[in-house]
């Protein structure tokens, strides 16, 4: 498949681990702006007619990266889109490159404290199994969500409403949105 050059594809895509708000984000954004939002997790989920919880049980998290990163290179035919990743589609280096080749990674920093605080339903998200668990997972991700993001806005102790500003003035102000 053609690798989409970025000035032809622009979309945002909002990184980040579990419960960092990011399909919220992504959301009010294109509400606020008027620009389609998806979220690469739904994606999956409409086009196997699973949810994300029974593909990581069918198909074990590898099978679920490899559908992940799919949709993710389909969204090379679309312009403009805010896009919430899943929490763990930078564990693949193809996914990091596709969303460059496309447009912007923001990075949605947390702790652990943030995240499991937000997590309210535990039982569908398939790589929560335990708070421990969950902080040796950021402690392993974080270094991959700063090497691919190319803006990181620390959202740690902060409302909602604030975290969506800033991102908003913050893309605004470099001609993003």
């Amino acid at each position: 498949m053609p690798a989409c050059v970025k000035h032809g594809c622009d979309h945002l895509f909002f990184i980040g681990f579990l419960g960092a708000g990011k399909s919220t984000l992504a959301r009010n954004l294109g509400q606020l702006f008027r620009r389609r939002y998806v979220d690469t997790d739904r994606l999956v989920e409409r086009k196997t007619g699973r949810s994300v919880t029974q593909l990581f049980a069918e198909r074990g998290e590898e099978g679920f990266r490899t559908l992940e990163t799919q949709a993710l290179s389909a969204l090379a035919r679309e312009r403009s889109l805010l896009v919430s990743c899943g929490g763990g589609i930078i564990e693949t280096p193809a996914n990091i490159e596709l969303m460059h080749e496309m447009g912007t990674c923001v990075y949605l920093e947390l702790d652990i404290e943030d995240s499991l605080r937000q997590i309210c339903r535990a039982d569908t998200r398939p790589d929560f199994r335990s708070p421990e668990h969950a902080e040796r997972l950021l402690a392993h991700r974080r270094p991959l969500y700063e090497q691919a993001a190319d803006i990181t806005v620390d959202i740690r102790n902060t409302s909602f409403e604030d975290v969506l500003y800033r991102v908003a003035e913050l893309l605004w102000e470099r001609g993003l949105l």
